[in-house]
């Protein structure tokens, strides 16, 4: 039975396992790593893993680069502690394709994994050591969309954020404060130049993370924690950039059937549950189509990805790419799926596209509100890549997605993934809004969504998210199933920019959304009522 680490890796444990090995010798990689190290990224968790990591690992096999990666875990430590030391940064890479057969890989570019955590003193001495070499290149992030905001929705300073701003780079805890601090470790270790890499799903990523660390770098040079020259050199794109980034690849949560056939290959890897919650594994089980488009603005350099299939191009393709995925042809999509698949009862995103009245709702959102108002990237085929999503992704029986999981984090979501469209129809004069259906109804839904029961009004649990503790109670005297509760709860939300990208009501599906929601309230089985007889025009019994 091999063990996933460096022992059985090198004495031919995995050698008859049917697993792809590494072709290259990982103890030249480390040294040659912590020498000169040439990549960190920040974000640990499973995307990291399985894709990623796995880019680096292609130029590492083919002799194109002799560094593997530095990694660092900002904010669920444990993920550092319980998979990656246990392990010696190894990682099991499971490609699932879509008749059932799997493709295994074990991932082995990662040189050294570390907390980023100010209370750690040594964690962070080896961090910023790589964080200062000459020859680092670029600093890359998969932290999810909330990990770059500073404020709440009412614009105040998050709480931890505020402390990191009184208290300085020494004490910092939030992850834009961390890669401040790093930063500013570099400025003084000779201001050298470096890209810092957004990969997360949020439009113009490469911009939030610039503006999320300008502003603590700012804060911090008033309060006078850091030098004058200290933000001149973060605002300086010759010496510090921040390219915009599109990627794409579903990595879910540990499958159980997965271990289940590793195991009985003699490959036994169980997963953990780390103190903050994540639900991780040695193991990474993810769909096999993947995409990564960056904008080509590295001041120092950069490993040549190109050869392990990336896209280099310009900042406006990378745009169009970018909202191309993430507000038409696959994020909505998946944001739509979870939120009915959470009111339906549904434990799998593939199993909902077996439901009619779910794929005809993914499909209007796609093909006929979506795409009219995409740009074409060139690069990648609008059109190719929303068919690909519909016909061989988001059904595909083997990918393990819950709508639960893509549940979480819907309010960062959703002003990106259904405003930015919003914004387009009401500038563009061949589209209107008054045509749109599938995002209203997307929208009602998670509002629905809110009240915490299903649709038989039966209580559910809804998935994380920073703000249900303010959205919830705003709309705690409705009662869903009875209409007359309504009183109008909904529309101070529904006029808030911050929440949906747009104030609904000016954009011309306000009073839609309203409606639908209402609608929904209308006793058990009004959900799937107002889905069936909106998005087919007949009429269906109530359970």
């Amino acid at each position: 039975m091999p063990r996933l680490c460096i022992e059985d890796l090198e004495n031919g444990a995995w050698a008859s396992a049917g697993v792809a090995l590494p072709r290259f010798s990982h103890a030249r990689m480390r040294a040659a790593t912590r020498r000169a190290p040439v990549w960190i990224h920040i974000g640990a968790g499973n995307l990291f893993r399985g894709f990623i990591a796995a880019l680096q690992q292609r130029l590492l096999d083919e002799g194109l680069t002799a560094c593997g990666l530095v990694v660092a875990e900002a904010f669920d430590h444990d993920i550092i502690e319980k998979i990656y030391r246990p392990h010696d940064n190894l990682a099991l890479s499971v490609g699932m394709r879509a008749d059932g057969s799997t493709l295994e890989c074990l991932v082995a570019s990662v040189a050294d994994a570390y907390r980023a955590d100010t209370a750690d003193a040594g964690q962070m001495e080896a961090l910023t050591r790589a964080f200062t070499a000459p020859g680092l290149q670029l600093v890359s992030f998969t932290i999810t969309e909330k990990g770059y905001a500073l404020t709440d929705m009412g614009g105040a300073d998050l709480p931890v954020v505020a402390a990191d701003l009184q208290n300085g780079p020494g004490r910092a805890r939030h992850t834009m404060s961390l890669a401040a601090a790093l930063l500013h470790a570099r400025y003084r270790a000779g201001a050298r130049p470096v890209a810092l890499v957004s990969m997360d799903n949020c439009s113009g990523n490469g911009d939030k993370l610039r503006a999320a660390v300008l502003r603590v770098a700012a804060v911090w040079r008033d309060k006078g924690f850091v030098e004058p020259g200290f933000t001149e050199y973060l605002s300086d794109g010759r010496r510090v950039s921040f390219p915009w980034t599109m990627i794409d690849k579903i990595t879910p949560r540990p499958s159980e059937a997965v271990r289940a056939r590793l195991a009985a290959r003699g490959i036994d890897l169980a997963p953990v549950v780390t103190d903050r919650g994540t639900f991780i594994a040695p193991y990474v089980n993810a769909e096999i189509p993947q995409y990564l488009v960056v904008e080509d603005d590295f001041p120092n350099g950069r490993p040549c990805l190109e050869r392990a299939g990336v896209y280099f191009t310009d900042r406006r393709t990378v745009g169009a790419a970018e909202r191309m995925k993430v507000t038409a042809c696959l994020n909505p999509l998946h944001t739509a799926l979870a939120i009915f698949g959470c009111l339906l009862g549904y434990e799998s995103i593939a199993a909902e596209m077996a439901d009619g009245d779910l794929r005809k709702l993914a499909e209007r959102i796609g093909y006929d509100e979506g795409l009219p108002v995409v740009d074409d990237p060139k690069i990648i085929r609008p059109r190719a890549f929303l068919e690909e999503t519909l016909t061989q992704r988001l059904p595909n029986p083997f990918i393990p997605d819950t709508p639960q999981r893509i549940a979480t984090d819907t309010s960062q979501k959703i002003p990106i993934q259904f405003g930015e469209t919003l914004k387009a129809y009401a500038t563009r004069p061949d589209v209107s809004a008054e045509t749109l259906v599938g995002i209203p109804l997307a929208l009602a839904g998670w509002c629905r969504y809110l009240l915490g029961v299903d649709d038989g009004l039966r209580p559910m649990a809804l998935s994380g998210d920073p703000l249900l503790d303010v959205l919830r109670p705003a709309l705690a005297e409705i009662d869903a199933g009875r209409p007359d509760s309504y009183r109008g709860q909904l529309r101070p939300m529904l006029q808030n920019p911050a929440l949906f990208g747009v104030d609904l009501f000016r954009a011309g599906v306000g009073g839609r959304v309203e409606a639908f929601f209402l609608r929904m309230l209308e006793g058990p089985g009004a959900v799937r009522r107002v889905l069936h007889e909106t998005l087919t025009g007949g009429s269906l019994s109530a359970p």
